[in-house]
């Protein structure tokens, strides 16, 4: 295997781990990172607290892919506790959070990546910066644009780990979907997921535009009759909406818009109170303003504003009618945010274009991972771990063909 090189494009989380694992086995490996420097993208997500990975279950972890039954084999091999463990072989140690999300105990991605690299170097990896590949050559070499002029690099085996096409600033710019398309790989579109939806709110809404949504429900039903259902915060934007909570609600809310131009999300505004509770609570005592009635009830600030958007203020005094909004508010979504500025993309190279191995099946020794693949998930530390996960399966599919 020392005699074989081995070329990673895409220096991310899939394609860093791909030279992990082959690099433990002595395989010479470089790496060609299109942007000046490595992991641009893995550093953003860990700005806020880099949440590497989830503690729950892992039959519940699993099931918030839409590729499971795919993604398990891979997962298993990689999964929350060995990426802890992982990460403790380096020497940073980590910490689970009340949300059950795991986080390297300094928060920050900067302080794990450097340690990281520095293990890479030390087995040997090569990382080449500002090589921007263009696709294959006649001959099946790799060509790359770089502040030198055009180079072509060969490889015994090559592994594309480019990333979808969210935040092309960072380095994935979804171009590699016309080159791989033109060579007759079959691919999904790229689309936009974990992002912000497009929502029309009055001009009285824009002094609570900005302010989180907490402790709410929110669900949407597809076309199938099927339920699915979030509850994180939220937050109302100029354009409409965006947060987790329906981060992790994309995949159905952006079926629902592309196959009929539009999605309803409904919420639940206090779910730990029953709407008969709610109806009792919401009716005036005395001479109490309906301010007040409202507030003991636990509705204020942006809720009140938006009880107000879609009542006349005829019904503002009509407890059932309140109470009623309130449990199923809906809201009305007409499009999605642009891809650039989604925090990952569903869509990518198919299942069926590839082998068991992460294989292109029409371009032998050239193999797939991380958000190339088509799969889809929410944020929580799936994104990431799945990355990790198909990165080092493709390496050991890269083994099994070259040994």
């Amino acid at each position: 295997m020392k005699s074989k090189r081995v070329v990673i494009i895409g220096a991310g989380p899939a394609g860093l781990m791909a030279a992990d694992v082959l690099s433990a086995h002595g395989v010479p490996i470089d790496i060609f990172e299109a942007k000046a420097s490595v992991g641009k993208k893995f550093l953003m997500a860990g700005k806020g607290g880099l949440n590497i990975t989830h503690s729950e279950p892992p039959s519940d972890f699993i099931n918030r892919y839409d590729q499971s039954d795919w993604l398990k084999p891979m997962i298993d091999e990689f999964d929350a506790q060995k990426i802890v463990t992982w990460m403790e072989s380096l020497g940073v140690s980590s910490f689970i959070g009340t949300s059950g999300r795991i986080f390297p105990t300094q928060m920050k991605a900067a302080p794990l990546l450097r340690r990281w690299l520095s293990d890479l170097k030390k087995r040997g990896v090569r990382v080449h910066c500002n090589h921007y590949w263009k696709g294959f050559t006649a001959n099946g070499g790799l060509c790359f644009s770089t502040t030198e002029g055009e180079k072509t690099i060969t490889s015994d085996a090559t592994i594309l780990a480019l990333g979808g096409a969210s935040w092309p600033s960072l380095g994935s710019d979804g171009k590699w979907v016309n080159i791989l398309t033109s060579m007759g790989v079959d691919i999904n579109p790229l689309l936009p997921s974990n992002c912000g939806f497009n929502a029309t709110w009055s001009n009285y809404m824009d002094s609570h535009l900005g302010k989180p949504l907490k402790n709410v429900f929110g669900w949407v039903k597809s076309s199938s009759g099927k339920m699915h259902k979030s509850s994180a915060e939220a937050i109302l934007t100029t354009y409409g909406i965006e947060g987790g909570l329906v981060y992790a609600l994309s995949r159905p809310l952006r079926e629902e818009i592309i196959a009929h131009g539009k999605a309803t999300l409904y919420l639940d505004m206090l779910p730990h109170v029953t709407e008969g509770t709610l109806t009792s609570l919401l009716t005036p005592s005395g001479k109490q303003s309906i301010d007040n009635t409202w507030r003991k009830a636990g509705i204020d600030g942006v809720k009140t504003a938006l009880i107000r958007e879609l009542l006349p203020k005829k019904s503002w005094s009509d407890a059932r009618c309140v109470a009623a909004s309130i449990k199923k508010y809906p809201i009305k979504l007409t499009g999605m945010q642009p891809i650039e500025e989604a925090i990952s993309t569903a869509g990518g190279v198919k299942r069926e274009a590839l082998t068991e191995n992460l294989m292109i099946c029409n371009l032998p020794n050239v193999f797939c991972a991380g958000e190339m693949l088509d799969w889809d998930a929410p944020t929580g530390g799936y994104l990431l771990t799945a990355s990790f996960a198909s990165g080092r399966f493709a390496a050991q599919g890269v083994l099994k063909t070259l040994i």
